[in-house]
């Protein structure tokens, strides 16, 4: 299974991430979802309160385009199209008759935008800005007017009211991310300490990100291939949510993605592999959709869980009959079990506990009252010296405290009281017991058996061979995604660590069968 690396793509956009998180504390993932975004031609939403970073992020990201052209702008019940999408042209309306807006320097005209507090744009906003999420549109009087928007950051510290006409809007962000206050206090003490001009744009002329390059890399982007592994974690995904959403109470948590976004985040994962160097998807690229997939806060653990799980058990596997595996090493073992193992069944006699608290003594005499004592004074007394023990009635009350010691037949108790002493037998009851007896096997089965084992062992070293021989070549490079935590590799290794695991194990097994019939 091989897979192109295109170096010079990976080794740009690394080089260019880095610069533009340069200064900043624990925004890198923010920085980098931004641009992946962009460069997937979509937009992303940042939840969270004022004063994290959110607009610091949308102007870094300009940084990363060559002539980048941003517009930002804080929103509110008064804004007006004027102030996002222009100015009407004076002039063309008095001499052409035409009502058009001059867009040059807003939102029309710009590559990377930032609307703070989206929500509370009102109803003309929110038209426009729909057809431009949409189709990249922008109606300007009587014409459509093609836009060049990279990247669309929008931010809030609350989302949209629900049922309300700004659920389109939302359904249009495809990457939706929480963004907090800094949580490492290291971090935190750096931050308020650093002295840099974090607005000052320190990448290279080089790095940045033309026109041209884009719409290469547009193309490349849609021949990227979608593995089959990946197309099938994504199936599990969405059969996990459906099956979320038919559990009993959670008709207002249901978990809505429709087929427009599960094809927007096929090609965001095909935009992660192509800037990672890649050819085609894999399972690292899957941990992205944690953050296209949930609706409200309350589900990102759900999202994650399930994403997580469906890459973990259905992600990477290799065809291994685990099972016929396991079913002929378990044969095996029964029947030398049958052959070495004889088996048989003794009457034994033991004492029979009381409320699993005491033992009785089985009194014909009134010398004395009690006829209960405690399991841990009895274990207690020895043959050679007495000690005091408490005696309890049949109500468990303590009625005496009088030395005693073992007997000297088994199952029984010396009791001392008015200078004599009484032997008392304790209750005891009947209890079969098995025992085994190993016997030598025959000399020509013992020989079958070997037979029989280095068969199982060489079909073992064979599974495990072609596990080490034939795993994707994914597996070399999972930790260096750009845009996916280096540490969530092992869940993609998971599938594969386990069925090698469970080959180990039965070679274990085999080894145990091994020296029980051969050390009888």
């Amino acid at each position: 299974m091989s897979i192109a690396i295109d170096q010079s793509v990976r080794t740009k956009v690394a080089e260019l991430l880095n610069g533009l998180c340069k200064g900043l504390y624990e925004r890198e993932e923010s920085v980098k979802l931004a641009l992946l975004s962009a460069v997937a031609g979509e937009s992303i939403f940042l939840l969270g309160p004022p004063g994290v970073g959110k607009s610091l992020i949308a102007r870094r990201l300009k940084f990363a385009f060559k002539d980048g052209i941003s517009f930002e702008y804080l929103m509110s019940k008064f804004s007006t199209p004027d102030e996002i999408f222009g100015p009407v042209s004076i002039k063309k309306l008095k001499e052409e008759d035409k009502y058009e807006r001059l867009t040059e320097r807003y939102l029309p005209g710009a590559n990377i935008v930032f609307l703070d507090e989206i929500w509370k744009a009102g109803p003309a906003i929110q038209n426009a800005l729909l057809t431009i999420l949409n189709e990249k549109v922008y109606r300007n009087g009587g014409e459509d007017m093609q836009v060049n928007i990279r990247g669309i950051i929008t931010a809030s510290n609350e989302l949209p009211p629900r049922n309300s006409s700004l659920d389109p809007i939302w359904d249009r962000f495809l990457i939706r991310l929480e963004v907090g206050n800094i949580r490492q206090f290291r971090n935190f003490l750096d931050m308020i300490t650093d002295t840099s001009d974090v607005y000052k744009d320190s990448i290279e002329e080089a790095l940045k990100l033309t026109e041209k390059e884009l719409q290469d890399w547009s193309a490349r982007i849609d021949e990227v291939e979608v593995p089959a592994e990946v197309l099938n974690t994504i199936q599990v995904v969405k059969i996990g949510m459906e099956t979320y959403n038919a559990r009993p109470n959670t008709a207002d948590k249901l978990i809505t993605v429709h087929d427009r976004r599960w094809k927007k985040v096929v090609r965001l994962l095909r935009t992660a592999a192509f800037l990672n160097g890649r050819t085609k998807v894999d399972l690292m690229d899957c941990f992205l959709m944690v953050h296209c997939l949930w609706g409200k806060p309350e589900q990102v653990d759900i999202i994650r869980e399930i994403v997580t799980e469906a890459i973990r058990r259905h992600g990477y596997t290799m065809a291994v009959n685990l099972q016929m595996a396991k079913r002929e090493v378990s044969d095996f073992e029964e029947d030398v079990d049958q052959e070495v193992k004889v088996k048989h069944t003794v009457t034994e006699e033991q004492l029979m506990p009381v409320e699993d608290e005491y033992f009785e003594l089985l009194k014909e005499d009134d010398k004395f009252e009690g006829t209960l004592a405690t399991i841990k004074q009895f274990q207690k007394l020895q043959m050679e010296e007495a000690q005091v023990v408490n005696f309890y009635d049949q109500e468990f009350n303590l009625v005496n405290r009088l030395k005693a010691k073992k007997g000297s037949r088994q199952f029984t108790i010396d009791v001392f009281y008015n200078s004599e002493r009484y032997t008392y037998p304790l209750r005891t009851r009947k209890v079969e017991r098995t025992r085994v007896i190993f016997k030598k096997p025959h000399p020509i089965l013992e020989k079958h058996w070997d037979e029989r084992l280095q068969r199982l062992n060489a079909y073992l070293d064979q599974q495990l061979e072609k596990i080490r021989a034939n795993a994707p070549n994914e597996l070399n490079h999972l930790d260096e995604n750009l845009f996916v935590s280096g540490e969530l590799s092992e869940v993609v290794k998971a599938n594969l660590q386990e069925v090698a695991e469970a080959l180990q194990n039965l070679k274990l097994r085999l080894e145990k069968v091994q020296y029980m019939y051969g050390n009888v």
